[in-house]
């Protein structure tokens, strides 16, 4: 069976993500991600070069944040961050091998600051607190999908979304909207 040239790369993309949420960066060899996908080796280094360019390829991520409104935005951006969590092992790929990597870890706080960042400033206008507000958000988030989502610590990997909204969503409201302390 002959696949077009966008659907070997979307079987490597997703063989590799897979291999480097599993395996994290240093573990996963190209060899096993060509295997995963059911290719030649050869192929994941015709589209990718190399296996930093695939880990970069394989890490991309948009988060897609909605237009959140200003006084239920902690909710509506947790409820956003599991449903993405849960469709997309990309950003699991991203947190496992962000510890580790400091390639992966640059990708996350690029992704933060690149696409949260922007929306806290449409919230606040204020963009001198954008930064710290978005790494606030972003420890939290983040902290919260380890628990769930890597190591599934009960009861966090058991909650329900709104079990989860309803605990998280007002520390994620205080990090977008209130004032600045002191």
């Amino acid at each position: 069976m002959r696949r077009t040239s966008v659907e070997t790369k979307a079987l490597i993309l997703a063989a590799a993500r897979e291999r480097f949420a599993a395996d994290g960066y240093e573990r996963a060899t190209i060899r096993a991600i060509a295997t995963d996908a059911g290719i030649d080796p050869a192929m994941v280094m015709r589209y990718f070069g190399n296996k930093e360019k695939l880990f970069a390829a394989a890490a991309e991520f948009d988060l897609r944040l909605p237009d959140l409104p200003a006084d239920q935005a902690g909710p509506a951006l947790v409820r956003h961050f599991l449903d993405r969590w849960e469709e997309d092992d990309g950003l699991r790929v991203l947190l496992r091998t962000g510890v580790t990597n400091e390639a992966a870890a640059e990708r996350m706080r690029a992704i933060f600051a690149g696409q949260v960042g922007p929306t806290i400033v449409k919230l606040t206008g204020d963009p001198i607190q954008a930064p710290a507000r978005a790494a606030l958000v972003a420890a939290q988030l983040l902290g919260v999908a380890l628990a769930r989502y890597i190591l599934a610590f009960p009861p966090a990997a058991e909650m329900s979304k709104d079990e989860l909204v309803a605990w998280v969503g007002p520390s994620i409201q205080r990090y977008l909207t209130a004032d600045e302390p002191g």
